[in-house]
Parts: structure tokens; C-alpha cells; sequence
């Protein structure tokens, strides 16, 4: 099989489609697209918008005298190692053959991960993530999710069920002897999360995460302070505690609300409040070098990796 040179690479997330022509030597992205992601339309109608903007691509690589030889997408759902989709917590597309209708409409071969890992093998490729062994990729956007990468290849686990530590309800005893269930991390720390619990102080706002936390650096209101300061601290809590069990180099911070300095503030002073051990005190916080374009360029990256295509 001949190596492949270019790929189109198709990051599906929660509120956008970020799509592009991209050089796998170094990553470069020679055209791109961006247009709303809407899921609410139902996975149908998102897999046809891909399909369109892997076909415009595909027509711009020509035009540019480059020829793509592959389609990979990142989606914001649970994949398994093979490219099956296993969760439709977002994009219902767990009856769709996504594989097969991108193939057929660009005569390309399609491969299909996880966002999360698609983003970390950009960073483990060609950003902060270049020259180390084992590395930690942490997203913070609409949703939050976690990737260990090793030597360079994302940890798939044994079904492809990585990364969702920020999905499962948070815990602690209650006064009766019994487990008292919270909310899950993303429920109010992720970009959907935070103006949600905002809205509980203010019912009117209808801004996005990076307004309340302009609203908290610039306002007085303790209740908003507390807000955000308890979000940020509690997902930096979280990641501490992968740090002491996976025992990473570097843990690197990606996504809309992981590279925004207010937050990431308050993320690095969680996790080093949770870290035990003295080795993990001065772990390095990294900001994804790629930054909003990891996740496009780890797609059309994971076109490279074997057996992460559909079977």
C-alpha cells in the first residue's frame, strides 16, 4: 500500500465541524472548513454535511495539485479500536454506516476514532506532546474527555471506552451511611456544563463558558466567583487523579476552555492540591501546542495508525 501523503481529516464535535486538507509529514493544514455541527437534526443530516465537506475537500486537494488518500474523522462519541461507533450521547450515528458512505461518495478510505484521541495523537505527532514517552492529553470543550498516550499512539483501552472520566456521577458519604450521588464533572465544568449551573444564578443569560468567566473575573458577586472557582478546581481535582494513576510525563490541556487561561488557572491549582506523590508536584501543565486545529489534524493522522479503521 502506497504511503499516504495527505488526508482529509473531519473533527466532529458537539457545535461545530472543523474539516481540512492536511500534510501528515508536518501537520500543516493546506484548506479548511468550518460550519455549525446542529446534532439536534439527527445523525442522518451531520453524516451528510460530512460527506459534502469531505467532497469539497477532496475538490480543493485537486486544485491545490495534492492528492488526499484518506478520510479520517474524529467524532465526539465513544469508538472502539475497529471504528464502530458505540455511543450516541451527541451524534446518534450507532445505526449509520459513516465508514461506508464516506468511502462510496469519495472513492477514499474512511477511518473513524474517538475525538479525544484523534486531538492527542496530533499533539503526540506534531505539538507538545513530540518528545515525550507517556503524556496525558486532557479536552476541555463542549464536553470533557481524557486521553494516555504511549509512545506516541493513543491508549485505546480493550473496547475503545477510554477517556470518559468526566461522565460518571461524582460521590461522597452521606450523614445516613449511604453513597450521595453528585453530578458528573461535564455536567458543570465542561463548555455545556458551566453556563447551565450559570443560569441557575442567572436565568436569563444565554452566553456561552467563556462569558461566565469573564463575568467572574470581572464581577464582585461571591456566588459567581464560587462558581466557576469551585468548576475549575474540581476538574483540576480530577485530572490530579489520573495523574497519580497513570503516572504521566506531562499532562497537556486542549480544547475551547482548556487553553482559556482563566480556567487552565484554576484546572493546574486542582491538580496539584490532588497529586500525593512528591515526583508528581512539578509535573508539567502544557497548553495544546495545535490548539482549536487538534482535533482536525489528529483525524486525518489517525488514517495512518493500523487497524483504527472500520472493518
Amino acid at each position: 500500500m502506497a504511503k499516504i501523503e495527505h488526508a482529509i481529516g473531519v473533527d466532529v464535535g458537539g457545535t461545530k465541524i472543523a474539516a481540512g486538507v492536511v500534510r501528515l509529514a508536518d501537520g500543516a493544514i493546506l484548506a479548511r472548513r468550518l460550519q455549525p455541527t446542529a446534532p439536534q437534526r439527527g445523525g442522518r443530516a451531520v453524516l451528510d454535511d460530512v460527506i459534502q465537506l469531505a467532497q469539497s475537500l477532496l475538490a480543493e486537494s485537486r486544485e491545490l495539485g495534492v492528492s488526499a488518500g484518506a478520510v479520517g474523522i474524529g467524532l465526539a462519541e465513544l469508538v472502539s479500536p475497529h471504528g464502530e461507533v458505540l455511543s450516541a450521547a451527541t451524534i446518534d450515528w450507532l445505526r449509520q454506516d459513516v465508514a461506508g458512505a464516506i468511502q462510496r461518495a469519495t472513492q477514499l478510505d474512511a477511518r473513524i476514532d474517538a475525538d479525544v484521541r484523534a486531538a492527542a495523537l496530533a499533539e503526540a505527532r506534531y505539538g507538545a506532546g513530540m518528545s515525550r514517552q507517556v503524556f496525558l492529553y486532557v479536552t476541555v470543550g463542549t464536553g470533557i474527555s481524557a486521553c494516555l498516550v504511549i509512545d506516541g499512539v493513543p491508549f485505546t483501552g480493550a473496547r475503545g471506552l477510554t477517556g470518559t472520566f468526566a461522565s460518571s456521577p461524582m460521590f461522597a458519604p452521606a450523614k445516613t451511611g449511604d453513597l450521595e450521588f453528585g453530578p458528573t464533572l461535564e455536567a458543570f465544568a465542561s463548555g455545556l456544563g458551566l453556563p447551565e449551573q450559570f443560569c441557575r444564578i442567572r436565568p436569563s443569560f444565554k452566553g456561552d463558558a467563556r462569558e461566565v468567566l469573564r463575568i467572574a473575573d470581572e464581577e464582585h458577586q461571591n456566588e459567581v466567583k464560587l462558581l466557576v472557582y469551585s468548576a475549575g478546581i474540581t476538574l483540576g481535582r480530577g485530572i490530579g487523579n489520573l495523574v497519580n494513576m497513570l503516572d504521566p510525563e506531562v499532562v497537556v490541556l486542549g480544547g475551547g476552555l482548556g487553553l482559556n487561561e482563566r480556567y487552565t488557572v484554576l484546572i493546574e491549582t486542582g491538580l496539584r492540591q490532588q497529586v500525593w506523590s512528591r515526583l508528581h508536584k512539578d509535573i508539567p501543565v502544557l497548553k495544546a501546542q495545535l490548539g482549536a486545529d487538534a482535533g482536525l489534524v489528529g483525524a486525518a493522522a489517525c488514517v495512518t495508525l493500523p487497524g483504527r479503521g472500520s472493518e
